[in-house]
């Protein structure tokens, strides 16, 4: 049944996340089958993006959902917006040589299922994490091994100043001092996050 709200638009009701083990109504093969046919495999780009926002949202202490349409990927404790973007050498395709790292999409244009998309492209994040899988061989490639990706966090104010809708590695390390890992990401995030 449709939960309609009294200004007449269906609200879907919020639903506990699966656990993996639930199966379809009929044949063998339940939802971590999907799971591992949509998601098996952490090189793909939307994979990989959303392995990073995960990655971003336990440094944090939290434990949400992905949100598809959120204009932001994660949030402090004190509401603070974060957006997570990433990037790699190694892709899930051949390559003649290893990938630039450059993050794109840094400014959006936020959607609102009742009023459709914005006119205009914004960044729309206070702070922002660029994430770096870090391996340069298939061989070492491993996106569960932590000590394989690093993040650096620049403060929305410095893209809104510098007004790029791209960014290269070399402008993000500029701007955000310094490479952390996965154990002083929270950290560092709450500290761009207050000023510091």
């Amino acid at each position: 049944m449709n939960e309609e709200s009294g200004d007449g638009w269906i609200t879907p009701p919020s639903v506990p996340p699966f656990m993996g083990t639930e199966r379809f109504s009929t044949g063998d093969f339940g939802v971590v089958d999907f799971w591992r046919f949509a998601m098996s495999n952490l090189k793909m780009n939307n994979v990989r993006g959303y392995c990073a926002e995960f990655l971003v949202h336990r440094a944090l202490g939290s434990t949400s959902p992905r949100e598809e349409w959120a204009g932001h990927d994660a949030e402090t404790e004190d509401g603070t917006r974060i957006e997570v973007k990433t990037s790699a050498y190694l892709q899930a395709w051949d390559q003649r040589r290893l990938s630039t790292i450059q993050f794109t999409g840094l400014r959006s244009k936020l959607w609102n299922p009742r009023t459709g998309e914005a006119d205009k492209a914004t960044y729309n994040a206070d702070v922002y994490v660029f994430s770096v899988q870090t391996a340069r061989s298939h061989e070492e490639y491993d996106p569960l091994d932590l000590a394989q990706w690093e993040f650096h966090i620049v403060p929305g104010s410095v893209l809104v100043a510098l007004n790029q809708k791209s960014m290269a590695l070399s402008t993000v390390r500029k701007h955000s001092g310094g490479a952390v890992g996965f154990h002083g990401l929270g950290d560092a995030i709450r500290a761009v996050s207050a000023g510091g």
